[in-house]
C-alpha cells in the first residue's frame, strides 16, 4: 500500500464518521430522540435537559409524580415542578449546573453528594406531604333535619303619612 493509497483511505474513513454526526437520522431505538410525553408536558419538548434532570431526581417514570411544569422566570431559567400532592420544587437552570430548590434549600446538582440531598429533600416532601382534605358534608341523624340557613330579617319601611 502506498502513502497516496493510505491518504485517500484516511479521508473517505473521515468523510464518513463526519457525515453520520452532521446527519440526523430517525432512530426509535435512541430514547431521548422522540419525546412521547411532550403532550402531558411540553416544556419537556423545548428543554430536554430538563427532562434528564428530572429522571435524575425523581425516576425515569417521573409521570407519575409530577402534575404540572410551569416556567417560571427567563433568566435565569426557572421551573417549577408541581407534584401529584400539590408541593412543590424549583429547577434553576445556571450556566455551570442545575441548581434544585427544595423547601427552601439550594441543592447544586453539579456535586453528586448535593444530587442525592435533593433527591432525599424531593422524597421526602412526597412522602410527608398530604393530598387535599376531602370535605365531608354533615349527614343528618334519622328524625332530624338539617339546620336551614337564616334568611337575613326584612327591613320595615315606614309608612308615610
Amino acid at each position: 500500500m502506498t502513502q497516496e493509497e493510505l491518504k485517500d483511505k484516511i479521508r473517505t474513513l473521515v468523510k464518513k464518521v463526519y457525515q453520520s454526526k452532521t446527519e440526523k437520522k430517525l432512530d426509535l431505538d435512541i430514547p431521548n430522540f422522540i419525546s412521547l410525553d411532550s403532550t402531558k408536558f411540553p416544556l419537556l419538548a423545548k428543554f430536554p435537559n430538563l427532562r434528564d434532570v428530572i429522571k435524575d431526581l425523581l425516576t425515569p417514570q417521573y409521570e407519575i409524580f409530577i402534575s404540572d411544569i410551569e416556567w417560571v422566570a427567563p433568566r435565569p431559567t426557572t421551573f417549577r415542578i408541581i407534584l401529584q400532592n400539590d408541593e412543590m420544587f424549583y429547577l434553576i437552570f445556571t450556566e455551570r449546573s442545575w441548581i434544585a430548590q427544595v423547601e427552601g434549600k439550594k441543592y447544586y446538582l453539579l456535586n453528586l453528594n448535593e444530587e442525592e440531598a435533593a433527591a432525599e429533600a424531593i422524597s421526602r416532601l412526597l412522602y410527608y406531604a398530604s393530598a387535599k382534605p376531602i370535605k365531608e358534608e354533615p349527614e343528618a341523624e334519622v328524625g332530624q333535619e338539617l339546620p336551614a340557613e337564616e334568611a337575613p330579617a326584612e327591613e320595615e319601611v315606614p309608612a308615610e303619612a
